[in-house]
């Protein structure tokens, strides 16, 4: 069998903003600022950036230099270490495919409201406008009970641009849509937070959100905080920076990559913080009332809290709104083309399918299941359950149960940290290995350990046991589940393309030494 040449992107910058388009999502802008305001204001940066450098960097160029050695999707990655490994991989695939077909709808929710902020079409009460008028959610789970054509219609619009986009190819698609998508969200954004700095109270959210609470260092509540942001908003632990780095050229910086793209996410989300917290400030003032009653995070802030700011502005409400969901919308997007390209990319390196087949068969799928099951009336609580379940034991257990079985029982970091050192700017040294190897899994362990406790305590947000065990505990450790069982099945190609190449001879062809640090 002869082996299929792997796309590459065309420059790094293209891979860096596909990267950083990826890692900056809807939770850099409606999670960090609330998270960051209730657990310390200024001093959670201390934890935060500690985080940063301990954890989310270390992991990030886990991701890239795994990606980058053996140029392959996960799950082949995983094979090629040690084949019972495939199925961390398959498991990544199915909370990329958990993830996408929920994070649309969120998009084209935000589509939708672009619109609706012109002529404020929520009128005098947007939280039942959003929940009743535009959502029809009904008051608790059950059996889909029809269909929202004010919501399926924006969905199959983001699934067709997604679609699209990934059909194209890395260097054609993803590539070139991020280099359009990434510079508008820069500038839409900068505009929204110039806008939110005019407002009369803007001073009022600052100091609320930046204001140190020093005391709260002491909590372990506020750390764990820290390091759960990092993970959750660097796209790290499902495979994604996996994916892309394995078009990466043989010649790339792979440290100073994953650190740029780490600080820009995270410069973004301090730009989001000061944003957010400039409107609530506006907004608390207007209402003559403090920060702390009207600031929250996710879907009520987005959909409900900025609709009654933007319907209090005396002036440029509808520029304010239609700046706030056309970045929420496209850090939306071009995090979801990145979660879908893990699908893509692990079924093409399985069956041996061209790009436009394999989008088409897999993306379609996953873009059916998505309308079929999120513009229904039920389709709100099924959407919070997966969200929640897939995040803490989808993501954060997967990145876990990776630094496990890479770091600890195979050994494997000091191979990885030679490989990213023969290519990088910035060597490892001891400290990525710490991190790594003691720091990450620590706390990802004890964070496990926190939520499963508060798990068995009280069902999640009061649903049913029933529900939590079918659409929460089962589409968790259905992941889990669907990993191990796809990795058993025969796969030929992966057993042929195993053996004949060799990442080390792939290097020294590029003109790289492997073993000498000094070939950068």
């Amino acid at each position: 069998m002869v082996q299929q040449t792997r796309e590459q992107w065309g420059t790094r910058a293209g891979f860096l903003m596909a990267a950083i388009g990826s890692a900056v999502g809807l939770g850099n802008i409606w999670r960090f600022p609330y998270i960051a305001y209730d657990n310390g204001g200024g001093a959670f940066l201390v934890p935060y950036l500690i985080a940063l450098l301990t954890a989310g960097i270390p992991l990030l160029i886990l991701e890239y230099t795994l990606g980058h050695r053996y140029r392959s999707s996960a799950p082949l990655t995983y094979r090629r270490i040690w084949r019972p490994a495939e199925a961390i991989g398959w498991w990544q695939v199915a909370i990329c495919f958990v993830i996408a077909i929920y994070y649309a709808v969120i998009v084209a929710w935000s589509l939708r409201f672009m619109g609706f902020s012109i002529g404020q079409q929520w009128g005098e009460d947007p939280d039942a406008f959003f929940f009743e008028d535009f959502l029809q959610a009904s008051e608790g789970p059950g059996m889909v009970s029809g269909y929202v054509s004010a919501v399926a219609w924006p969905l199959i619009g983001v699934w067709v641009v997604v679609l699209v986009v990934l059909a194209l190819g890395v260097r054609n698609g993803i590539e070139k849509a991020n280099k359009i998508f990434i510079p508008i969200l820069v500038v839409l954004f900068l505009a929204l937070v110039v806008q939110a700095l005019t407002l009369d109270g803007a001073t009022t959210g600052l100091n609320a959100l930046f204001t140190p609470d020093w005391s709260a260092m002491l909590d372990g509540g506020v750390w764990i905080a820290a390091y759960g942001q990092i993970f959750f908003s660097l796209s790290i632990g499902f495979a994604i920076m996996l994916t892309y780095a394995s078009y990466l050229k043989r010649k790339t910086d792979l440290t100073g990559t994953a650190i740029t793209a780490g600080l820009a996410n995270s410069s973004f989300e301090l730009l989001a913080g000061i944003g957010v917290f400039a409107a609530l400030g506006f907004m608390a003032t207007a209402a003559d009332t403090a920060v702390d009653k009207v600031a929250t995070s996710g879907i009520g802030l987005a959909f409900v809290a900025f609709p009654q700011i933007i319907s209090t502005l005396p002036l440029g409400g509808a520029l304010f709104g239609v700046l706030f969901f056309a970045s929420l919308a496209i850090a939306g997007i071009t995090s979801l083309i990145s979660i879908v390209q893990v699908i893509v990319s692990a079924v093409q390196d399985r069956t041996g399918l061209g790009r436009v087949q394999t989008v088409s068969l897999v993306g379609g799928a996953t873009a059916l299941a998505s309308i079929l099951l999120f513009p229904t009336p039920e389709g709100l609580h099924f959407l919070d359950v997966f969200d929640h379940f897939i995040n803490q034991y989808g993501i954060a257990l997967a990145a876990l149960v990776l630094i496990i079985v890479v770091g600890w029982g195979l050994r494997k970091l000091p191979m990885l940290e030679r490989h990213a050192d023969a290519i990088s700017t910035v060597s490892l040294k001891l400290w990525w290995r710490i991190a790594l190897g003691i720091i990450t899994p620590i706390l990802l362990g004890f964070m496990m350990w926190d939520s499963l406790r508060a798990e068995l305590t009280e069902n999640y947000e009061g649903y049913s046991t029933g529900f939590l065990l079918l659409a929460g505990w089962g589409v968790a450790i259905g992941a889990i589940v669907f990993g191990i069982i796809v990795s058993l099945f025969p796969w030929k190609k992966a057993d042929q393309i195993a053996h004949t190449v060799d990442p080390d001879q792939e290097m020294k062809t590029a003109g790289i030494d492997p073993d000498k640090k000094e070939d950068r």
